[in-house]
């Protein structure tokens, strides 16, 4: 199982942080996701990419990185 990070710009508020641990959460492969303001640890068997475009789907505005 791999971990990985992400960091984000644009995260304002708890129904964001919200949003973005449900969209990480349904995506195949994913064990476990611990989400803040400023990033997200991902533990599973998934791409980075995958990650980013989960995030972008929700149309919320933020920088992921």
């Amino acid at each position: 199982m791999a971990q990985l990070s992400l960091g984000f710009k644009g995260v304002e508020n708890a129904d964001q942080v919200n949003r973005i641990t449900t969209a990480l959460m349904m995506l195949d492969g994913v064990e476990s996701v611990e989400v803040g303001r400023h990033g997200a640890d991902v533990d599973g068997n998934v791409r980075r990419q995958a990650l980013i475009e989960a995030i972008q789907a929700l149309g919320l505005g933020i920088e992921v990185s």
